[in-house]
């Protein structure tokens, strides 16, 4: 009979992970459920998790859809969790800002934007520093008290 094996240590999860994920449609799920595993890790709040990942496919979806690059480009998803707030960042290599369109009714498609714009405390799309593509980031209250605030 073996000894008991000792209890593994345990540590804090980081506050601060990032994805690279090729550009491609699958991409948008996997980054969906990355966040959705790394946000049980960290306990985020169903209620966040469940718009926080809303938004996350919506820029992806974007970034995927609308980033024409060359092949082999990825986009970078980061999420940061503070005690108030999580923000989540959408990178591509394409420097185009997107513009909010006007969907239809009936469209399918057309309002990835307009929900970033509606559910997000805060978000933005800025080209980046380094002079190579853009990113999007949104922010939500990690508290419900503090959400929409």
């Amino acid at each position: 009979m073996q000894p008991p094996h000792p209890p593994l240590p345990t540590t804090t999860a980081p506050k601060d992970i990032e994805w690279r994920l090729p550009r491609h449609a699958r991409s948008v799920g996997r980054a969906r459920e990355l966040f959705r595993e790394q946000a049980a890790s960290w306990g985020l709040p169903q209620e966040v998790t469940a718009t926080a990942e809303l938004l996350l496919s919506e820029l992806m979806t974007n970034a995927y859809r609308h980033a024409k690059v060359p092949a082999g480009r990825e986009i970078w998803a980061r999420c940061v969790v503070t005690n108030e707030r999580v923000r989540v960042t959408v990178t591509d290599a394409n420097d185009t800002l997107p513009t909010p369109g006007t969907a239809s009714p009936d469209a399918e498609s057309g309002r990835g934007l307009a929900l970033v714009a509606a559910l997000a405390d805060d978000w933005c799309a800025e080209r980046r520093g380094c002079g190579i593509g853009k990113e999007l980031w949104f922010e939500l209250a990690t508290t419900p008290s503090n959400h929409g605030q």
